[in-house]
């Protein structure tokens, strides 16, 4: 059984509950998984303490849309300067040569940046399955997810559109359908929990209009109702998807993942960047869910998704790092602060303060996951916390609103502690459950044995 923990006199906690409480030099005990209690002055009854003097504790936060594999390919210099389509035709021939300890490694890298910035549950969406080295990329993340200890929603996505079908991809990067849903099948009944408090949820995630067959999409929908699970595909990323589905199906992207069946409340599209005010109102009415990666998208030249129109209509947003080869980081926190920024600038400077950027990376993330039990600080709800310590220097001066200073101000952007699940993953800034410096090894020699057997231009 896990020991209590007893986070003490917090400067400031964010509970992000129904009321969106924040209380001052306060304490949480947990009661092994979960939150047993919040308030002043709590006994300790044999509790493990941490001291969280000049600390802001807030839920821990949870990234809806990642690609971990691409932590090995950050940066690479022919995809630095190119737009989605040219930077994935350069990016296919380097991931052909994916095998799954390289999978295990990269999700290794990428949780590990997530957690030490206070994530403590992130989605994972792989799709590129290298012929003839199996299936089994999502088993080596889901194993690194557990050796971390970070709540997981891998998704099992796929290519199965090749160049000589009309699609994107080289015709050596995509799969037999049958071979696609047959894993899905066997993933979700060997990983996939429903349970509360759930450490692993497993969803199907075909990649896109551009690289799966409409045949794809709607089979896939259909395995997801049967067996409850959820639905994730990129959607609405650029105007080249745009031009394609005008060209190839007659309609616009969101039109045509709805013909496939993908509006029925059980799906979570990434980006949706380019879309109108009748399509915002069709995605809230299906309760449809946005993962926004601002990163990724300013960082393609993709635009930036309109989620004040989001937030306004009542459409669920969390937040997305986004694959590492378009963001080139695992930084919840970074991603927090961008979104911060970007919104300024395109809807104006009151269009996103502090705190409702915390809500999408916490309550509102979990609302994207359809989960009621992580994203707040409340008696029942997962022992999933961030504990960031703002008596630092790039904190300094900032103490008249410690709880937007997380947002606004701050360097180093690691936590004091992150817990997940009742369990201390993070400590003092420094993983728990694994050495850094020995996974940046593995990652390195990874990267560059892969890179090596790619294009040379």
């Amino acid at each position: 059984m896990k020991k209590n923990l007893l986070i003490k006199n917090a400067l400031r906690i964010v509970t992000m509950d129904d009321g969106r409480r924040e209380l001052s030099n306060a304490d949480i005990l947990t009661n092994g998984r979960a939150i047993l209690t919040l308030g002043k002055n709590l006994p300790e009854d044999g509790a493990q303490i941490l001291d969280a003097s000049g600390c802001v504790v807030v839920p821990g936060f949870i990234n809806t849309h990642h690609h971990l594999c691409q932590t090995l390919t950050r940066c690479v210099p022919a995809a630095q300067n190119a737009k989605l389509f040219d930077w994935l035709r350069h990016l296919y021939g380097i991931w052909r040569h994916l095998t799954p300890e390289a999978a295990g490694i990269g999700a290794e890298v990428g949780l590990s940046e997530l957690l030490l910035t206070g994530c403590t549950t992130s989605a994972d969406h792989t799709y590129l399955f290298p012929r003839g080295q199996g299936n089994e990329l999502i088993d080596r993340q889901i194993e690194a997810a557990r050796k971390l200890g970070i709540r997981f929603h891998p998704t099992r996505g796929s290519l199965s559109m090749g160049v000589s079908k009309g699609g994107l991809p080289p015709d050596d990067c995509v799969q037999d359908e049958d071979e696609i849903l047959k894993d899905g099948e066997r993933l979700v009944k060997a990983y996939h929990d429903p349970a509360p408090l759930s450490m692993c949820r497993v969803g199907l995630a075909p990649n896109a209009p551009f690289t799966v067959s409409p045949e794809l999409l709607k089979a896939v929908a259909l395995q997801a109702r049967k067996w409850g699970v959820m639905l994730h595909t990129h959607i609405a990323e650029t105007l080249d998807e745009e031009i394609f589905c005008l060209q190839r199906y007659g309609m616009r992207p969101l039109d045509f993942i709805e013909s496939v069946g993908w509006l029925e409340g059980n799906a979570w599209f990434a980006h949706m960047v380019h879309i109108n005010g009748e399509e915002v109102a069709r995605l809230a009415k299906s309760r449809t869910g946005v993962a926004h990666c601002p990163s990724s998208n300013m960082r393609l030249g993709s635009g930036t998704a309109p989620v004040r129109r989001y937030r306004d209509a009542g459409v669920a947003v969390g937040l997305g790092v986004d694959g590492s080869a378009s963001n080139d980081t695992s930084d919840m926190l970074a991603e927090l602060r961008q979104c911060l920024l970007a919104h300024r600038v395109l809807t104006g400077v009151d269009s996103m303060p502090a705190r409702e950027v915390l809500e999408m990376a916490t309550r509102d993330a979990a609302r994207v996951l359809h989960r009621d039990d992580i994203g707040q600080l409340a008696p029942g709800k997962a022992a999933d916390l961030a504990i960031f310590d703002v008596g630092t220097v790039d904190y300094a001066g900032a103490m008249s609103d410690p709880v937007a200073a997380l947002v606004f101000c701050g360097s180093s952007h690691r936590s004091k502690w992150t817990i997940v699940d009742g369990k201390i993953v993070v400590e003092n800034g420094r993983l728990t459950g694994a050495d850094e410096r020995e996974i940046a090894v593995r990652a390195n020699q990874a990267s560059l044995a892969l890179i090596a057997k790619g294009p040379k231009s």
